[in-house]
């Protein structure tokens, strides 16, 4: 199974297909398994590797690095040690959040960025985290069943709630140290700064996360696009696959010349 060691921690990754180099970060708690929906299509044409960042699925569990700053160090690591060329940024959740912050601090190993119903200012603007890192701490489980179905939309399979459920409840509990940080985060100050090209793609019904946050932060920053996935919510890429990969592909597309002049 393809280990990586960086920064005192051991990471676990993927690395297949040929072509463009795509960089698939999923959100908080899951793992790489969430872009089970998106291999098969992208790895017929792109080099496509996924990672468990720190904490979560099948990488170590450290008590510390768990900050956004922390991950994007592994993710530097990660992008040297597979020698990857400036890989467009595949950002779930979080790991929007965590794409973005690449592109802003490296925007030469990064060619691109598409932020996934990224979080940006909202939690520290519009989330309860105090009562959500409360709920973890004294009911981790009972927290999330109540939680986690709010992120997809109605009529989503039980199934897959449940799993996502059971992939949180398999990380580690120092991850939610990032809450701390999104309290504090807001990253609209410094958009207009980003040389990398970024899309935005967002569940129309995602009700973690509303439509005003892309687009307030499409606004912000030159150049940037926004998809909206009808009847999708905060996880698209698994809730409607098809209709994401389809404006994933179009988004790549649109923002491949941007990336070429930005080399």
């Amino acid at each position: 199974m393809p280990h990586l060691d960086v920064n005192d921690t051991t990471l676990y990754y993927e690395d297949e297909g040929t072509g463009p180099a795509l960089l698939l970060l999923h959100g908080w708690g899951t793992s790489a398994r969430t872009w089970g929906a998106q291999l098969a299509d992208l790895t017929r044409d792109h080099r496509v590797v996924t990672v468990d960042w720190r904490g979560c699925g099948r990488s170590a569990r450290p008590v510390r690095g768990n900050t956004t700053a922390g991950v994007v160090s592994d993710l530097v690591a990660l992008i040297g040690a597979l020698r990857l060329d400036r890989p467009a940024v595949v950002g779930s959740s979080i790991g929007a959040t965590f794409a973005t912050e690449l592109g802003l601090r490296r925007p030469e190993l990064t060619g691109a960025v598409i932020a996934v119903d990224g979080p940006a200012y909202w939690p520290s603007t519009g989330m309860p985290l105090a009562e959500l890192t409360a709920g973890l701490r004294r009911d981790r489980a009972g927290t999330l069943a109540a939680w986690v179905p709010k992120w997809y939309a109605p009529g989503t399979s039980p199934a897959l709630v449940d799993w996502t459920v059971r992939q949180i409840l398999d990380s580690g509990v120092h991850i939610d140290a990032h809450f701390a940080a999104a309290a504090a985060y807001d990253p609209r100050p410094v958009l207009p700064a980003l040389r990398v090209p970024i899309h935005y793609l967002h569940g129309a019904s995602d009700t973690e996360i509303p439509l005003e946050v892309p687009r307030a932060c499409a606004a912000l920053t030159p150049g940037a696009g926004l998809s909206v996935i009808a009847d999708a919510g905060h996880l698209p890429h698994q809730e409607r696959p098809a209709e994401f990969n389809a404006a994933l592909r179009a988004a790549l597309d649109r923002m491949a010349p941007a990336a070429r002049a930005t080399a």
